[in-house]
């Protein structure tokens, strides 16, 4: 579904408290309840709000994944600022490792103007997009080919990552539980991206605030494997004091 403002709106509140009542997302959008107990079941239906009797809250499987369509437009914009960031943070002339997610198709966007970048990638969206930047050398992966979202993943991806050692490796995550543990869903694409820190000078991390607090089912690295974090939003607690601990740049992107 496309969403409207106040849609969006809706989604970021309930990202922001976890669990929410109807009554009190009514009254702080200022609509009347029927508008937004329709928007609650248009969103429940997409697979991105999960109902309870009286409220909502964000779906909680550690098993499955939104769909890629649902997830590109889940707070698009703060994506979009986001990328912004991390492209304006990036040199020209350097060497990247780029993962699988929404996010980083938003930075790969941003890095089209940028000149002579090298860039390894498992990330077939990825690599449609930055064909578009002449100056850009675009290396991709082997290896089997999820139709879901266009990754390739598997070991023999893994395999080929493992030849380069670059200056940054940009990954996207599906959630950061309070542990400290970044966490996604499939295990093929996992060691892809544990191939890719351990291959990569530096690691940023972008992550948009809906991916605080979510639950998965696969640990894919620690917050102290993390050099910088972009996200869109102050991280809620625990995060502050894990993310200090661990020494992480943290940027906020206004």
């Amino acid at each position: 579904m496309n969403l409207n403002p106040r849609q969006t709106r809706l989604l970021e509140q309930v990202r922001a408290q976890d669990v929410i009542s109807i009554e009190h997302l009514a009254e702080s959008l200022g609509v009347t309840l029927q508008t937004i107990r329709r928007d609650v079941q248009l969103l429940a239906q997409a697979g991105l709000l999960a109902r309870y009797h009286g409220g909502v809250r964000l779906p909680r499987s550690t098993t499955e994944n939104l769909a890629y369509q649902q997830r590109q437009e889940l707070n698009a914009a703060g994506k979009q600022r986001i990328a912004r960031a991390v492209a304006q943070a990036i040199p020209h002339h350097c060497s990247l490792l780029i993962n699988l997610g929404t996010t980083t198709e938003a930075i790969a966007r941003e890095l089209l103007n940028h000149q002579g970048l090298r860039v390894i990638t498992n990330n077939l969206n990825v690599a449609g997009i930055l064909a578009g930047n002449a100056s850009c050398e675009v290396i991709v992966a082997g290896g089997v080919m999820r139709p879901i979202d266009r990754g390739i993943v598997g070991e023999t991806a893994v395999d080929f990552i493992r030849q380069f050692r670059v200056d940054i490796g940009l990954i996207g995550i599906s959630g950061i539980e309070p542990d400290g543990t970044l966490r996604d869903y499939d295990l093929r694409e996992v060691k892809v991206a544990q191939a890719l820190i351990e291959h990569s000078r530096e690691v940023w991390l972008a992550a948009d605030q809906g991916k605080f607090n979510r639950p998965a089912m696969v640990e894919l690295a620690r917050l102290d494997q993390i050099d910088r974090l972009f996200t869109d939003a102050p991280p809620p607690e625990p995060f502050p004091a894990l993310l200090a601990e661990a020494g992480i740049d943290c940027v906020v992107v206004p």
